[in-house]
């Protein structure tokens, strides 16, 4: 409902002159602002703006009383079943819920973030990820950071080339995050506070299955094993002279080297990297190159016995 021009003026000339006969405006009836008076229904009287807008609210307002009841009786009602579910989980030691569904593990994901208040690990294998996903999730993460929370992801080195991710990575960085890549990461892990942690079911579909664990030893080993990968990764630094991170050529090249030796397909090492087929093949071709390999199987020999799958790093 708006006030037009014309039942503004309609409304002065009520207010000037008294009581108005004949046809107004649709919307200072809607609104209020004119009544039939008690005497004369024919007359239309002016009413106060305030007393006008509190007739109009008023029913609002209940319905919102109502529905406020109604959340409360709702939760009121639900603590009892709350306090067995949580009492049975202690009793019987198991505190992983299996989800499934994208909304149901959505809203367990919203859920564990909303009660966030320390620490949020994250690791992101697959390398770069889908710009609309960064946008997305890219909310979430800079209000959680604003409070106060520390956020450290872990990515594979493929996103250093990757505009998308390093445009997310850049400002949640600036932020406070911290970032690190490596050459594979272990699966997809979210963990808040190091209280409730998520990973994806392998034994269904990794996309709408995932397992939320509260167990507090599960929970500990989870993110001792993210701290430990921390620990080997390399920090991404984004900075205005460099505009991206240093490449992990040598790394990536030891890696893809040393999975082929172990029998891996194109395929399989494409897959751990999150690197394209097509990468494997240009690094396994320099090194065929290098060594004068004339096939595979002769490359891997060669590459057994030579220093290049090795990690120089001091």
């Amino acid at each position: 409902m708006t006030l037009c021009e014309e039942g503004l003026r309609h409304y002065r000339e009520a207010l000037t002159k008294g009581p108005i006969l004949g046809e107004v405006p649709e919307c200072l009836i809607e609104l209020g602002l004119l009544r039939p008076l008690a005497e004369d229904s024919a007359l239309l009287g002016a009413v106060p703006p305030d007393i006008a807008s509190s007739e109009l609210r008023r029913p609002i307002e209940r319905a919102v009383l109502v529905q406020q009841h109604t959340i409360a009786a709702i939760q009121e009602s639900l603590t009892a079943a709350e306090d067995v579910y949580r009492e049975e989980h202690r009793v019987s030691g198991t505190a992983v819920r299996l989800l499934r569904g994208a909304e149901v593990i959505g809203a367990a994901l919203q859920q564990a973030r909303d009660e966030c208040r320390e620490e949020l690990l994250t690791a992101k294998p697959g390398g770069a990820r889908p710009s609309e996903a960064l946008a997305r999730v890219l909310p979430g993460d800079l209000s959680l950071l604003a409070r106060g929370v520390r956020q450290r992801t872990l990515y594979q080195h493929t996103v250093r080339t990757h505009g998308p991710t390093l445009a997310y990575i850049e400002k949640v960085a600036a932020a406070g995050a911290q970032i690190r890549t490596l050459n594979e990461v272990f699966d997809r892990l979210i963990i808040y506070d190091r209280r409730i942690a998520f990973i994806p079911d392998p034994l269904l579909d990794l996309d709408t299955t995932a397992l939320a664990i509260e167990h507090p030893a599960i929970v500990h080993y989870l993110a001792t094993v993210f701290d430990h990968a921390w620990q080997r990764a390399e920090p991404v630094s984004i900075t205005q002279e460099q505009g991206r991170p240093p490449l992990m050529t040598d790394e990536t090249r030891r890696a893809v080297l040393r999975l082929m030796v172990e029998g891996h397909t194109d395929a399989a090492i494409s897959k751990r990297l999150g690197i394209s087929t097509r990468t494997v093949s240009t690094h396994i071709k320099k090194a065929s190159e290098a060594l004068n390999s004339r096939s595979r199987a002769q490359l891997a020999y060669l590459l057994a016995k030579s220093a290049l799958i090795e990690d120089t790093a001091p």
